[in-house]
C-alpha cells in the first residue's frame, strides 16, 4: 500500500510538471494546465500570474476572481501570489463519467480595466477504482451435451477509471472445461465468455466451481474476483440468439413514462424457444432508474425523468435466457433528442453599480454571461436591452456581453436607471429571461451653488447682545452628496480700521449671520458685506452674495441735564422775588439726547408740586415759570424736581432738582438754606424706616383684625345673653327727624403737624360738641358715672398744655365733620363760612349717653352709613398717645373713656369734596411763625 502511495505522487509530480512546461509561454485570452484528480485541496494548479505575463499586484488591484457558469468551483484563486489552488476535490469519475477527455473550464475576471481569461482544466485519470463485479457468485447452468467451443457469456467486471487505469484482462481457474474468451465491444466494453473445450459429464461431475479474476493497467494494479458456480445440465443443446447483435435507437428528453423505447427479440432452435426471459446485464443505478425491460416480450420503456442536459446516450447490455440456461448478449444504444426546455440563464459577472455623469460613451458598465443548457438552435441567444436608453449591449466573446455607455449622462435630468437585459433563445417556441440592473448616476461637481436672492437686507437694532442673529443665508446646489453641500464664507474687509470678521461671523453650514459685538447706532448706521457660498466639490464652485446691513437706533441714551449743573457740595439756588408777576422766568432745563429720531425728542415736567402750585415748566422748552403771584403762605425754600424724559419706547429720563428761593433779599435766603445738608442726611435713611414702617403697620392690621372679630363674637353673645333675660331692657332712644338716618352729630378732632423743630410743630385740638341730646332717666348711673371719668380726663389734659407755638391756620376748619353749619346757626347769616364759627362746648352728659347709644347701633349702620360716598375725610379723627418732637405737651386720652365713632350724616348733608392740599414743608410752617413773633 506505501508503495502505491509514492507511485501516486509520482504520477502526480510528473503530470504537474508537464502542464507547467506545456502552458508556461504567454497566453493571449485563454490558457490550459493538465492536473491529476483527486489532487488535496490547496494543491496549487499553476501560478497564473506568471502564465499570463502579469504583475502579482494586478491580481490585488484588479479584484481577480473566478467565474463558473454553472457555479461549481473547483478550483480556486490565491490573490496574494497568483496560485490556482484545489479548493474542491476532484473526482474525474464523478465529474466525467465514462467520458476518458475530462477537463474543467473556468474564467479569471479583471477590472479596471475589464479583463477577461478562459482558464482549461484537464483531469487526468488516476488508478483510484478497483474493478468490480456485479455480483459476489455466479450461478451457471450447462447442459452436458454442451458442445465444445460453446460460449458462455459471463458478467464484466466494472472499472470507472479510463485508460490504463481501466478494466485490461481476466483470469479464469482452473482451467479444466473451460476457457477465457475477451472481445472488445461496441462502446469499448470487455465481453469475457467462457468456452467449452472439453467435454461435460454431468454423471462424474454435476457442479463445477470456477475463479474469475479482473485486472486492471494500473500502477499498482487493482484487481476483483468472483466465484462461478457451474450446474451440470442435461440435453439443452441450443442457445437462444439475439436478432441484432446490438440495437440503435433514441428518445426525446422529458418523455412521458411507460414510453417504449425499443424492443429486443432472440431465437432459440429448440421446441422450447417461448420460455426465453429477457433481463438486463450489469446496468447503472441510473439506468435502473430510467428504464425497465420486459421479461418476456422484450420492450424496453421509459420509467423515470430522461434530461438531456444530464445524459445524452445510454449503453445498457440485454440478456436472452433459454430454459436450458443457454444465453446470448446484445448492446441496446439509446440517444436522447434535446428539446427547448430551458430559459437562458444570465450571469452578471461584473458590474458597477454607480457611474459617473461624465463617463464617455463606450464605458463598460457590466459583463454579462449567458448560458442555455439546450443544444443546436435551441442555445444560440440574442441578448439585447431596452431602447432609449444611453446604454447598448455588445458581444465581446461567445455567450459574453458587455453593457457599454451609448450616450452622454446628466444626473441633474436621471439619477438611475433600470436597465432591463434580454436573453431569447432560438428554440421554437423561443424561451427568454431577463435581469434587471438598478444603475446610479454618480454626482460630478458641474453647478455652482445659485442663492435664494440676488441681494440681501438686514436691520438690527444697536446695543444688540454679541452672537445675535442678523439674517439667514441660503444656497442651493442641482448637485448631490458632497457635490451639493454647500459652505458659507464672509469676505473679509475693512470696516473702520478693523476686520470686518470682528464684527459679523457666519455659520459655515447653516448659512446664519450673527454679531461678533454690540453695535452702536451713534457710531455706525449701516455697512455691506459679501458672503461666499461654495460647495463641497474637489474642484469646488462658489457663488458671492451682497448684504446690505442697517443699524437701527435704540433709546439706549438717557437725556443729560447740561443746565443747571448739579453739583454736590455747595447749594445753589434761583431767587424769586415775591414782587415776580405771573409768567415770571425762573430758570431754564437744558437737556440734550444723543439717540436720533423720536427717541431725541425730550419734555419736561414737574415730579413734585405743592397743594398750591407756584411753578410749572415748559412741557417742549423746559422754562420754569410762576403761575401765579407770591404770597405770603409760600414757603422761602421750594425745591422743585423736574423730569426730563425722552419719546423713546420705553422712554428714558433724567431727574434734576432746583433750589428756588422765595425772597426779596440774600442774607434771607442764606438763613433758610442751612438745613439742606441735614435734610440731606435724613433723606438717605428714609428708606429703611419706611420699609420697617410699613411691616408694623400690616402685623398691627391683623392683629387689630383679630381683635375686632373677638369683640364681635363677644357682643353677639353678650346680646343673646341680654334679651334672653327678658328684664332691665334698655330705652329706645328717640331720634329728631333731622337725623332721619338715626346718627347723632359727635365730632372728636384731634389735629397735629409734628416736624424736628418745635417751632415749626402745629397741633389742633376740638372738643367734642353735640346739639339736641335725649337721655334716659334709665342711665343716670351710668351718666353720672361717665361724668367722672370726663373730669378726670379734663384733669389729664390740663396737665400738660400745648406749645404756645400752635397755631391754626384762619381757614382751618375745627374738625373733618365741620363740613357745613349747624342748624340752629342757619339764620345767623349766610356770609359765615362752615367750620370756621367758634370752638364748640364741652359735650353734656346727656351729649356723652347718646353718644354710647349710638356704638351700641354701630354694627347694624356701618354698611348703611359707609356707603360708596365714604370719605376718610369726613369721618373722625380718634389721635391718642401722640409725641410732639420738640414740645413737652402729650396728648393723652383716658383707655377707659373711649368715644365711639360717630356715625356719618346722610348722603346729601354731605358736603362737597375739596382738592387735596399737598403736605407744608418745614419752610412753609416756618414763615407764619415769624410773622406772627412780628
Amino acid at each position: 500500500m506505501e508503495s502505491g502511495r509514492k507511485l501516486f505522487l509520482h504520477d502526480w509530480l510528473f503530470y504537474t510538471v508537464c502542464a507547467l512546461a506545456l502552458f508556461a509561454a504567454d497566453v493571449k485570452g485563454q490558457i490550459r494546465y493538465s492536473i491529476p484528480e483527486e489532487m488535496p485541496v490547496g494543491s496549487v494548479v499553476g501560478n497564473i500570474a506568471s502564465d499570463l505575463g502579469l504583475e502579482p499586484k494586478r491580481l490585488i488591484s484588479g479584484k481577480a476572481r473566478v467565474f463558473t457558469a454553472d457555479s461549481s468551483e473547483h478550483i480556486g484563486l490565491d490573490k496574494e501570489n497568483g496560485h490556482l489552488v484545489i479548493t474542491h476535490k476532484i473526482d474525474r469519475e464523478e465529474l466525467c463519467g465514462e467520458i476518458s477527455a475530462c477537463s474543467v473550464s473556468f474564467d479569471v475576471i479583471l477590472e479596471n480595466p475589464m479583463e477577461l481569461y478562459r482558464v482549461t482544466a484537464d483531469i487526468q485519470d488516476i488508478n483510484d477504482n478497483s474493478p468490480v463485479f456485479p455480483k459476489s457468485k455466479i450461478e451457471q447452468e450447462i447442459s452436458e451435451l454442451a458442445v465444445l467451443g460453446a460460449r458462455f457469456p459471463l458478467e464484466s467486471a466494472i472499472d470507472p477509471d479510463v485508460g490504463v487505469n481501466t478494466l485490461q484482462k481476466y483470469t479464469l481457474h482452473p482451467t479444466d472445461h473451460f476457457k477465457l474468451n475477451v472481445q472488445n465491444g461496441a462502446g469499448g466494453h470487455k465481453n469475457v465468455e467462457m468456452v467449452l473445450h472439453s467435454p461435460l459429464d454431468r454423471e462424474k461431475e454435476k457442479h463445477h466451481s470456477l475463479i474469475l479474476t479482473a485486472f486492471d493497467g494500473g500502477k499498482p494494479q487493482r484487481s476483483a474476483t468472483v466465484q462461478i458456480n457451474i450446474v451440470v445440465l442435461d440435453v439443452n443443446d441450443n442457445a437462444p440468439i439475439f436478432s441484432q447483435s446490438s440495437y440503435k435507437t433514441s428518445v426525446v428528453e422529458n418523455s412521458a413514462k411507460g414510453t417504449i423505447v425499443t424492443t429486443v427479440s432472440a431465437t432459440d432452435a429448440d421446441e422450447s424457444s417461448h420460455g426465453i426471459q429477457y433481463y438486463f446485464e450489469h446496468v447503472t443505478s441510473i439506468v435502473i432508474a430510467l428504464f425497465s425491460i420486459h421479461a418476456d416480450s422484450g420492450e424496453v420503456r421509459v420509467i423515470g425523468d430522461i434530461d438531456y442536459e444530464k445524459h445524452r446516450q445510454f449503453s445498457i447490455k440485454v440478456k436472452a435466457k433459454d430454459h436450458g440456461g443457454l444465453t446470448d448478449s446484445s448492446e441496446i444504444i439509446i440517444d436522447v433528442i434535446d428539446v427547448n426546455d430551458n430559459k437562458p440563464k444570465i450571469t452578471i459577472m461584473s458590474f458597477s453599480s454607480a457611474v459617473s455623469e461624465d463617463a464617455a460613451p463606450g464605458t463598460v458598465i457590466a459583463m454579462i454571461n449567458v448560458q442555455d443548457l439546450d443544444s443546436g438552435y435551441n442555445s444560440k441567444i440574442a441578448c439585447s436591452i431596452d431602447i432609449n436608453s444611453p446604454f447598448k449591449i455588445v458581444s465581446s466573446l461567445t455567450n459574453y456581453y458587455n453593457l457599454v455607455t451609448d450616450s452622454g449622462l446628466d444626473r441633474e435630468q436621471t439619477a438611475e436607471y433600470n436597465i432591463t437585459i434580454t436573453a431569447v433563445d432560438g428554440g421554437n417556441p423561443p424561451l427568454s429571461s431577463k435581469e434587471i440592473l438598478n444603475l446610479k448616476i454618480s454626482d460630478v461637481n458641474d453647478h455652482a451653488p445659485q442663492f435664494e436672492q440676488e441681494s440681501y437686507k438686514a436691520f438690527i437694532a444697536e446695543n444688540n447682545p454679541p452672537s445675535t442673529t442678523i439674517l439667514f443665508v441660503k444656497a442651493d446646489d442641482m448637485d448631490w452628496g458632497p457635490n451639493a453641500k454647500v459652505s458659507y464664507f464672509l469676505i473679509d474687509g475693512d470696516l473702520n480700521g478693523a476686520s470686518l470678521a470682528s464684527y459679523i461671523s457666519i455659520n459655515s453650514e447653516t448659512g446664519v449671520i450673527y454679531t461678533e459685538k454690540s453695535f452702536d447706532y451713534e457710531q455706525l448706521k449701516s455697512f455691506k458685506m459679501q458672503v461666499k457660498a461654495q460647495d463641497g466639490g474637489s474642484s469646488p464652485l462658489c457663488t458671492n452674495v451682497t448684504l446690505d446691513i442697517f443699524i437701527q437706533d435704540q433709546n439706549d441714551n438717557a437725556p443729560q441735564v447740561l443746565y443747571p449743573v448739579q453739583t454736590g457740595g455747595s447749594v445753589v439756588a434761583e431767587i424769586v422775588p415775591r414782587a415776580a408777576d405771573v409768567g415770571y422766568l425762573v430758570t431754564k432745563v437744558v437737556a440734550v439726547d444723543v439717540d436720533s429720531g423720536q427717541n431725541a425728542w425730550l419734555s419736561y415736567k414737574l415730579q413734585k408740586a405743592t397743594d398750591r402750585a407756584l411753578f410749572e415748566v415748559g412741557l417742549q422748552n423746559g422754562e420754569i415759570r410762576t403761575v401765579r403771584q407770591v404770597n405770603d403762605k409760600d414757603a422761602v425754600k421750594q425745591k422743585l424736581t423736574v423730569v426730563v424724559e425722552d419719546n423713546g419706547q420705553p422712554s428714558r429720563s433724567a431727574v434734576v432738582t432746583i433750589n428756588v428761593a422765595v425772597a426779596d433779599s440774600f442774607p434771607e435766603v442764606l438763613s433758610e438754606f442751612t438745613d439742606l445738608i441735614h435734610d440731606k442726611e435724613y433723606n438717605d435713611n428714609m428708606t429703611f424706616f419706611l420699609v420697617l414702617a410699613l411691616a408694623v403697620v400690616l402685623l398691627l392690621f391683623i392683629f387689630s383684625v383679630i381683635a375686632i372679630i373677638s369683640v364681635k363674637i363677644y357682643r353677639w353673645r353678650q346680646n343673646k345673653l341680654f334679651y334672653k333675660s327678658g328684664a332691665n331692657l334698655p330705652a329706645i332712644p328717640y331720634y329728631p327727624s333731622v337725623y332721619a338716618d338715626g346718627t347723632l352729630q359727635h365730632v372728636y378732632n384731634y389735629e397735629m403737624c409734628g416736624t424736628t423743630d418745635s417751632r415749626m410743630s402745629d397741633m389742633k385740638f376740638v372738643r367734642p360738641y353735640s346739639q339736641n341730646t335725649l337721655v334716659s332717666q334709665s342711665r343716670l348711673g351710668t351718666v353720672q358715672r361717665e361724668k367722672k371719668e370726663q373730669e378726670n380726663n379734663d384733669l389729664t389734659l390740663e396737665q400738660k398744655p400745648p406749645n404756645t407755638d400752635w397755631r391754626f391756620p384762619p381757614n382751618q376748619r375745627p374738625g373733618p365733620s365741620g363740613a357745613g353749619a349747624r342748624p340752629e346757626d342757619a339764620g345767623a347769616g349766610a356770609g359765615v363760612i362752615a367750620g370756621t364759627g367758634p370752638w364748640p362746648n364741652p359735650p353734656t352728659e346727656a351729649e356723652q349717653l347718646q353718644a354710647l347709644m349710638a356704638a351700641a347701633n354701630e354694627a347694624s349702620e356701618a354698611t348703611a352709613t359707609l356707603g360708596p360716598r365714604y370719605n376718610p375725610q369726613y369721618g373722625p379723627d380718634y389721635r391718642q398717645n401722640f409725641y410732639i418732637p420738640g414740645s413737652t405737651a402729650t396728648l393723652t386720652v383716658n383707655p377707659q373713656q373711649q368715644i365711639p365713632q360717630q356715625a356719618l350724616p346722610p348722603p346729601q348733608a354731605l358736603p362737597p369734596a375739596e382738592a387735596p392740599k399737598s403736605a407744608q414743608t418745614p419752610a412753609s410752617k416756618k414763615k407764619p411763625m415769624k410773622k406772627d413773633k412780628k
